[in-house]
């Protein structure tokens, strides 16, 4: 009996339950997904739609769903062409070439080409007005200008200053340039004031414009520049081999009313083109044909880069003295002088309100019923400027349409329209 007793003891001992401390323990890697299924879980509690309804949502799809909307209208903007946007971000394929309007005229190439050097090459020069200190600026544009045009054409160079160009200049100039090159001087008669003017009030206006804190407006040798680029590079009457002016004479008055431009340098008189260049001018791409050409077989006068807006201060009454010699001068649009005026909209002829409480009789004896109608103080015979204008840094020019008398006739009432204050 004793014995079975001891057997049951042992074997009691024998069939014990293994306590936790035995069981082996969850590996790290096991813990982190435990908690991660825990976390989760919250994401996973069912949203009803309404509080009565049957219909449920995870907690997890209402919370991404405006989170993947909003990533979506990130993308698709980004995404765009038009979007300054994708400016920022890299894309596999190159970005889609915008179609250029050619309602009025197509231009001259699409793409590179291998550049013709057999043609002949236009009587036209690349022109330079600079000074001894922008000899580093120089050195840039001419870099530029030979990297993308000129190590093709060869066309020359002429230097203006309103000083003497030193040694230094000109044999660093020359080392740069694949063609020939000049250099004149800008005589005070050219770069200064008519006799006519009264300094007194031109420099009160230039004062006026530094004043408004205009960029360059307080700058006397600015407006100097101004002034002989609008017409002292030209000559003052037509020479014999020049042809016949444009049919369009408002072509004179858009480009010199809007901005100021031309030459009249005895280096220039055996040009009939001209290439402006400024010092610290990049070109970004090349230019494989010869502009100079393509004007010509186009039966173009003037080219430029952009057209932008003016600041309203520094033209005051410009397009109203333009307007007038249009006018009186019996010169008629053939289209170009549309681009400078603002449409105006249908004028709507005055009619009693027909839901007035107050008869006819009475409100004709309105005193406010026969009064002028508002005057815009800017608008010349219905038209109105727009502001824009030509930015003339990197244009090519016809010189013998500014060599004509239409031209300078234009020239000359708007120089002294300026320079006595009528005119910015």
């Amino acid at each position: 009996m004793e014995t079975h007793r001891r057997s049951r003891a042992a074997s009691t001992r024998n069939l014990q339950l293994p306590s936790l401390d035995n069981e082996k323990s969850p590996s790290p890697k096991q813990k982190t997904l435990t908690s991660l299924a825990s976390r989760l879980a919250f994401f996973r509690k069912p949203l009803r739609l309404r509080g009565n309804s049957t219909v449920s949502v995870p907690l997890g799809v209402v919370v991404l769903f405006p989170i993947l909307v909003v990533i979506l209208i990130l993308i698709l903007f980004i995404r765009h062409p038009d979007s300054p946007g994708s400016m920022l971000v890299p894309a596999g394929a190159p970005p889609a070439i915008r179609k250029i309007s050619e309602q009025h005229d197509k231009v001259f190439v699409n793409g590179c080409l291998e550049p013709d050097t057999t043609q002949p090459r236009a009587n036209a020069a690349f022109v330079v007005l600079a000074r001894n200190k922008e000899l580093d600026g120089v050195i840039q544009s001419m870099k530029s200008v030979e990297r993308h045009f000129n190590r093709w054409y060869h066309y020359p160079y002429v230097f203006l200053n309103d000083g003497e160009f030193n040694e230094t200049f000109k044999e660093t100039v020359q080392k740069y340039a694949s063609s020939n090159v000049e250099f004149g001087k800008v005589g005070p008669d050219m770069w200064g004031y008519p006799d006519w003017a009264d300094e007194k009030v031109v420099k009160e206006g230039i004062a006026k414009q530094g004043d408004a804190a205009v960029m360059y407006g307080g700058l006397e040798s600015y407006h100097k520049m101004c002034r002989f680029y609008s017409g002292f590079v030209i000559p003052l009457h037509p020479t014999p081999s020049a042809p016949p002016p444009p049919r369009s004479p408002l072509f004179n008055i858009l480009l010199t009313a809007v901005r100021s431009f031309f030459y009249n340098h005895p280096l220039l008189l055996k040009y009939e083109w001209y290439w402006r260049v400024e010092p610290e001018i990049t070109y970004f791409c090349d230019i494989t044909y010869d502009p100079f050409l393509k004007m010509i077989e186009n039966n173009k006068t003037y080219g430029f880069t952009i057209a932008v807006k003016e600041l309203r201060e520094t033209v005051p009454n410009i397009f109203r003295y333009a307007s007038a010699y249009k006018r009186l001068n019996n010169i008629t649009s053939q289209g170009l002088w549309e681009m400078f005026v603002e449409p105006q909209p249908p004028s709507e002829e005055s009619r009693p309100d027909e839901n007035s409480p107050l008869p006819e009789e009475i409100l004709q004896n309105d005193p406010n019923q026969n009064t002028l109608p508002e005057i815009d103080p800017e608008a010349m015979e219905g038209e109105k400027y727009n502001m824009c204008h030509f930015w003339s840094n990197f244009e090519i020019a016809k010189l013998s349409w500014f060599r004509s008398k239409e031209y300078n006739d234009f020239f000359e009432m708007m120089d002294r329209r300026i320079l006595d204050g009528t005119v910015g």
